[in-house]
């Protein structure tokens, strides 16, 4: 206990007290001055019957479903690309993975530069193309898209070198026999080494699943959730309930409302694993 109880106060400090804090202010009207009062699920209450609340659910579920398959596929793509050992396989993994480990505001000034208008998409589409590109950044049909790009290039290095490490675990003589019973490539992968490498896929798209529920810092860095509220999210919103508009109990209420939707589709994956994950017996 001596040993593991700085690790246990840091946890209870830091994580375990600030939960259960903000399941409390979360039953509360806290402003950050004057009185607060118990109002029980009112806050929930007030969040679903709010349209705003509901178009920025939305907004998440639609980064959701644009980044999570776009992040898995590119991943890997890529992976299945440099699993033959190809001269300079080190430093293409290097490169992939350098946004990741990049700081993301950096990353975001950049792609914000890239992306304004005049900036490099802009420009070379009117010295190639003689039009201009759209105001990504500015216009509600391509915000999101835009910060789904942005995201994708951030993130997708790590889910391709958890693909890289399963697909070099692949035994060579499945696909060795696989080939000499005369499957073509295509086939191979997807009956062979698929269902090989298919606990790091479950593992790299609930990992992934769950931060991109959670995405914050590329939307509040491009867009800052606009324009209007077409890219705004959950963590955005609840960022701008706490710290803007000072609303600590109904930011603290969306918070639980997030950490439910997690749950429930973190549930929901471990359900329907057993189905397409095969581990190796």
């Amino acid at each position: 206990m001596l040993f593991t109880s700085p690790s246990i106060l840091g946890l209870a400090a830091f994580t375990v007290i600030p939960v259960v804090m903000s399941l409390v202010i979360g039953l509360h009207q806290w402003p950050a001055f004057g009185e607060r009062a118990f109002v029980g699920v009112d806050n929930y209450a007030q969040l679903l019957g709010d349209p705003v609340f509901r178009r920025v659910v939305l907004n998440t579920i639609l980064f959701v479903v644009l980044y999570l398959p776009l992040n898995i596929v590119m991943s890997m793509g890529l992976a299945v690309w440099i699993s033959p050992r190809i001269r300079g396989r080190t430093l293409f993994q290097a490169l992939f993975f350098l946004p990741v480990i990049t700081p993301m505001v950096a990353n975001a000034v950049v792609w914000r530069l890239i992306y304004q208008p005049g900036g490099l998409i802009d420009s070379s589409a009117e010295s190639l193309l003689g039009v201009g590109a759209p105001n990504f950044l500015g216009d509600e049909n391509w915000a999101m898209a835009a910060v789904v790009a942005m995201s994708v290039w951030q993130g997708f290095g790590y889910n391709m070198l958890v693909f890289s490490a399963a697909l070099d675990a692949v035994p060579r003589s499945l696909t060795e026999a696989a080939l000499i019973d005369g499957a073509g490539p295509w086939r191979r992968f997807f009956q062979v080494t698929l269902p090989m490498v298919s606990p790091a896929m479950f593992f790299a798209t609930t990992m992934t699943l769950i931060t991109s529920l959670q995405v914050f810092t590329q939307v509040f860095l491009l867009t800052a959730g606009g324009p209007g509220i077409s890219t705004e999210t959950v963590v955005v919103y609840v960022y701008n309930e706490g710290f803007s508009s000072l609303r600590f109990g109904l930011a603290s209420a969306a918070a639980w409302v997030l950490f439910v939707m997690i749950l429930g589709v973190t549930a929901l994956q471990f359900a329907g694993q057993r189905r397409w994950v095969h581990y190796d017996e």
